[in-house]
């Protein structure tokens, strides 16, 4: 089991059987049957540290009991119109299943614009979709391939990087603690796609930051990736932007039938599920409540700020070569946040 040895899980158990009745209750819920496996996830993101392990999964029960994240599924978003805002605006989704059953998700980087609600609908919707990820595609997956199934590979599009991403900081280093905290090693590898020369020249010196495990997870790809991918993947499991070069990457239109294509779209199968997923859950003889759920958004890692001061250095350095230092404060801060989800 690599850094996570057979001692220190029992030493680890014992120490979470110590917990109070309303953490285990919790517990229960995160680890969906596989209680050694998720013991071994916690402790593999503190480097096999047992007390830092137990530590970090505490925190994370206590947040999930604290903002009722054991049933955040049962609270859809609603008006349909606002969620589908939500999604048009927040571009991620579930393109298909990986050659060995790993759930592929696409995430539309550059342009997502989180622009048609409040912070706190964004964060909800990131922990719902992480929620019906481990209660309901790893479990399905895990089923239909006779062997447990606990991640899953990331697709990360950066076509569109632009300035008005600077507006949006203070989300994208929350959703990227949040999955960094509370849902450590769910991802298998991340494969950067479209990627502009701003972001090589970066993860060139970001890259010997970062820990030799968390550097083993991403692979930059050249354009589209598609080829690349495709060794991973069937063509029907692609993300619709590495399916054709220079298709637009994660633009589509609403017209016709593209958006039932585009994994990011509310009409996609995987969103429609999920949506219905939640209502279903929802009180049944109930109104639905309007309004988002508030969730306790954690503190960012000292290291993700260490990252985020080298980048800013090299974008300077940059910036002073080029003489567009004022287009690169932009790139800089969307750069340091997606470099610093690529932590998990």
């Amino acid at each position: 089991m690599g850094i996570a040895d057979e001692d220190a899980i029992k030493q680890f158990q014992r120490l979470i059987d110590l917990v109070d009745e309303q953490l285990r209750q919790s517990f229960q819920y995160l680890h969906e049957g596989y209680p050694t496996q998720t013991l071994v996830r916690f402790l593999k993101a503190r480097d096999g540290n047992v007390d830092k392990a137990h530590k970090m999964l505490v925190d994370c029960l206590n947040w999930r009991v604290q903002n009722e994240i054991d049933y955040i599924l049962a609270k859809p978003i609603v008006p349909t119109d606002l969620y589908r805002g939500i999604r048009d605006s927040q571009l991620v989704g579930l393109s298909g299943f990986s050659k060995e059953g790993l759930p592929v998700i696409a995430v539309g980087v550059g342009l997502s614009t989180y622009d048609k609600a409040s912070v706190n609908y964004y964060v909800q919707s990131h922990i719902q979709m992480n929620e019906y990820r481990d209660r309901v595609i790893l479990p399905r997956a895990s089923k239909k391939h006779g062997r447990p199934i606990f991640s899953c590979l990331k697709v990360l599009d950066m076509t569109g990087l632009k300035i008005s991403a600077l507006n949006q900081i203070k989300l994208l280093t929350a959703i990227s603690t949040i999955d960094d905290l509370h849902y450590p090693e769910k991802t298998e590898t991340y494969y950067i796609v479209n990627a502009p020369y701003i972001f090589s020249t970066c993860w060139k010196v970001v890259k010997p930051l970062l820990q030799e495990r968390t550097r083993r997870k991403i692979q930059v790809l050249q354009g589209c990736g598609r080829d690349e991918l495709l060794k991973v993947m069937d063509y029907a499991s692609l993300p619709h932007f590495c399916k054709k070069e220079g298709s637009g990457s994660s633009r589509y239109s609403r017209n016709g039938s593209t958006t039932t294509d585009n994994c990011f779209s509310l009409d996609h199968a995987f969103h429609q599920e999920l949506y219905s997923f939640t209502k279903e859950l929802a009180a049944p003889n109930a109104p639905i409540k309007q309004g988002s759920v508030r969730v306790t958004l954690p503190e960012p890692d000292p290291q993700d700020t260490k990252i985020a001061q080298t980048i800013e250095s090299e974008l300077h350095r940059l910036g002073d070569q080029n003489g567009s230092l004022g287009d690169q404060n932009g790139l800089e801060k969307l750069l340091s946040n997606s470099i610093e989800a690529l932590s998990i």
